[in-house]
C-alpha cells in the first residue's frame, strides 16, 4: 500500500528557524512500514508546507499524522486536506498529544487515533486495511465515533531494542535542514525513553506508566555507524539517568572509532552524582547538555516535585564548567511572577556566570499532574497557547508587562560578553542572522499578550 507519513509545521514558523529537528517518529514508522514492502514517503511540511504539489499525484492508501498539543489544529487541517486531495485515503493519527489526550482527536477527519509507540499498532493497521481486518480488535487504537471515541485494549509499551532503525533514507532530501544551535547538519537518536523523576509539570514519565525504558548500547552504536551527520542530538527524555549504561556505551563509542558531537538531556543531580561519567562523554565528544534548572529556589523547585535543589543547580554548573561542556540551562517562569521574582532569577543567573539560558513559561501541558490539579484555572484552551511561550494561567503582573518581562529575561540573564564565545560557534554570518533572529523573537515575544 501506499503510505504518506507528514510532519505538520509548527503554529509559529518563527521557532521552526530558532530549532529544527529530523521527524524522527515517523521515521521509526516508515521503517517498520518498509519492512512489510509498503511504499512509504514522509513529508516535512516545515521545510515543504504545500502537501498538494509534492504529493497530488501519487495518491496515497494512507496519510499519517503526528502531533503535539500545539499541533492539534494543524493536524485537523492536514486530515481535511487529505481527504479532499485523496478522498478515499485512511487517515491516521499519533504522536505525544494523541497519547496523553486522543480524546481530542474524536472527529470524523480522522479515521483512527493510535494511543502509545505506534511502529506495531500503525502495522497492524495497514494489514487490517489491505486484507479486511477488525480496527478494534488491535491494541493500542482509538476509534472516532459521534457517540464517544472506541477503544481497542490497551498496548503494553514496545521494547525499544525490538524496533527497526529509523528510515533516514526517507528524510535524505531535507537532511542538511536540521539544526540546534550551531549544531548544524544533526541527526537525532533515542537511546532511552521515559525518566524516573516525577516532575509535575511533565507527562514523559507517565506515558511509559512510569518505566525507564533502554535501548542496548550496541544497537545504539550499529545506528551511530549509519549516521552521516557530524552532529548527533540524543532526544531521550533523560540520557543518564542510567549511568552503568552510559557508561558502557560511551566505552564502545569510543572503541568504535566513532567521532561525532553530542548534544543530550540530563538533569542537575545526575550530573551531580555521576561527574565522571560527564567527563568520560566529554572525552567522546559531548559539547553540550541541556539541563532543566526551572526555577531559582528550593520552595518552587519544590512545588515543581523537580527533585532537585538550588545547591545542586550550583554543583551542576561548576561540573559542566570545570570539564569544558556547555549547559543549555532551561528556565521555566511561573505566571505568578512578581517584579521581584524576574529580578531574582536574572541575578541568580548573573552569579552562576551561565553562558546559555532560555526561558519558557510554566504551562500545564495535557497528561501532567499539573494539568489535572489547575485545568479548572486555564485561560485559554487553544492548542496553539500549549507552546510553553504563553501562558495559560492569569499571570500576577498585567498580560503587557508579564511578556515584556520575559523578553528583559532573555536581553539581561546572561550578559552579552558571556554569550559571545558560543555565538562565535556559528560563524559570522551565521552570527549576524542569529542576531537579527534574537531581535525577531524579543519582538514577537513581547506582542504575545496580544494572542488572547
Amino acid at each position: 500500500m501506499k503510505i504518506l507519513l507528514i510532519q505538520p509545521t509548527g503554529h509559529e514558523p518563527l521557532m521552526d528557524q530558532i530549532y529544527l529537528f529530523e521527524p524522527l517518529a515517523l521515521e521509526y514508522l516508515a521503517a517498520g512500514l518498509l519492512l512489510d514492502n509498503h511504499d512509504v514517503r514522509i513529508i516535512d511540511a516545515r521545510i515543504e508546507p504545500d502537501i498538494k504539489a509534492i504529493a497530488n499525484d501519487w495518491n496515497p492508501d494512507i496519510v499519517g499524522l503526528t502531533a503535539f498539543t500545539s499541533h492539534v489544529n494543524i493536524a485537523r487541517s492536514l486530515a481535511l486536506q487529505s481527504h479532499q486531495l485523496w478522498p478515499d485515503c485512511f487517515v491516521v493519527i499519533g504522536g505525544h498529544h494523541a497519547t496523553v489526550q486522543p480524546e481530542d482527536f474524536n472527529d470524523d477527519c480522522f479515521d483512527a487515533v493510535v494511543i502509545g509507540e505506534g511502529v506495531f499498532t500503525l502495522r497492524e493497521i495497514v494489514t487490517a486495511i489491505e486484507h479486511g481486518g477488525a480496527l478494534i480488535d488491535i491494541p493500542g487504537i482509538a476509534l472516532p465515533c459521534d457517540e464517544g471515541m472506541i477503544y481497542s485494549e490497551t498496548r503494553p509499551y514496545t521494547d525499544l531494542n525490538a524496533l527497526p532503525f529509523p528510515a533516514r533514507e526517507l528524510t535524505k532530501h531535507y537532511r542538511a535542514h536540521y539544526f540546534s544551535e550551531w549544531f548544524k547538519p544533526l541527526a537525532s537518536v533515542r537511546t532511552s525513553l521515559g525518566c524516573t523523576a516525577r516532575c509535575n509539570f511533565c507527562a514523559l514519565w507517565s506515558i511509559t506508566a512510569g518505566k525507564y525504558l533502554r535501548r542496548d548500547p550496541d544497537q545504539v552504536v550499529e545506528e551511530l555507524k549509519g549516521i552521516d551527520e557530524p552532529n548527533v542530538f540524543f532526544c531521550d527524555d533523560e540520557s543518564m539517568c542510567d549511568s552503568k549504561r552510559m557508561a558502557t556505551l560511551a566505552t564502545k563509542i569510543h572503541q568504535a572509532g566513532i567521532r561525532k558531537n553530542y548534544f543530550l538531556y540530563a538533569r542537575v543531580d545526575t550530573i551531580v552524582r555521576q561527574p565522571e561519567l560527564f567527563r568520560q562523554w566529554a572525552a567522546i565528544g559531548l559539547k553540550q547538555v541541556f539541563v532543566g534548572m526551572e526555577a531559582c529556589s528550593d520552595e518552587r523547585l519544590q512545588r515543581m516535585n523537580k527533585g532537585v535543589t538550588v545547591a545542586e543547580q550550583e554543583q551542576a554548573v561548576a561540573i559542566l564548567k570545570k570539564i569544558g561542556v556547555i549547559m543549555y540551562a532551561s528556565f521555566m517562569v511561573d505566571p505568578d511572577y512578581s517584579h521581584q521574582d524576574f529580578d531574582a532569577l536574572i541575578r541568580y543567573i548573573r552569579r552562576l556566570k551561565l553562558t546559555y539560558a532560555t526561558f519558557t513559561v510554566m504551562t500545564p501541558l495535557p497528561g501532567t499532574q499539573l494539568y489535572r490539579d489547575r485545568k479548572a484555572e486555564l485561560i485559554s484552551h487553544q492548542p496553539e497557547m500549549f507552546d510553553m511561550l504563553h501562558s495559560l494561567f492569569a499571570t500576577h503582573l498585567p498580560d503587557k508587562e508579564f511578556y515584556h518581562q520575559m523578553a528583559r529575561l532573555y536581553e539581561k540573564a546572561v550578559p552579552l560578553y558571556r554569550v559571545l564565545p558560543a555565538l562565535a560557534k556559528f560563524g559570522v554570518h551565521g552570527l549576524v542572522l542569529r542576531i537579527k533572529l534574537f531581535q525577531r523573537f524579543l519582538k514577537r515575544l513581547r506582542r504575545a499578550h496580544l494572542d488572547y
